[in-house]
């Protein structure tokens, strides 16, 4: 099993996003912004989608790992610490997902 992590993708990601985007995919992607991060996420969830209903495990993990590398590039150049996702999964797991689906719900609807 690969000791990488996700927080090992956030510091790749850091440090790329100091350099050139001669030098660097990522720094690329940065500097076209949240619209071009937001659509590359989107075309790797898409990718992802199609990957599993084929059934075509080889590409799942491809895209799959396609997938998180431009959320967490989003991520960073939103500012947003890849703990605060942690501590946001872990509260929402404190409960079982239909009870914490409806308490979202009710949040949304009263406001």
């Amino acid at each position: 099993m690969s000791r990488f992590s996700l927080d090992d993708l956030a510091a790749v990601i850091a440090s790329r996003a100091e350099t050139t985007a001669e030098k660097s995919y990522t720094r690329s992607l940065l500097d076209g912004g949240a619209p071009r991060v937001a659509k590359k996420l989107g075309e790797e969830a898409i990718e992802c989608v199609i990957a599993a209903l084929d059934t075509d495990r080889a590409a799942l993990v491809g895209e799959a790992a396609d997938l998180l590398y431009h959320l967490m590039v989003l991520l960073h150049l939103q500012g947003v610490a890849f703990d605060e996702i942690l501590a946001e999964l872990e509260r929402r797991t404190a409960r079982s997902g239909h009870e914490e689906k409806a308490a979202r719900a009710k949040v949304a609807g009263g406001a």
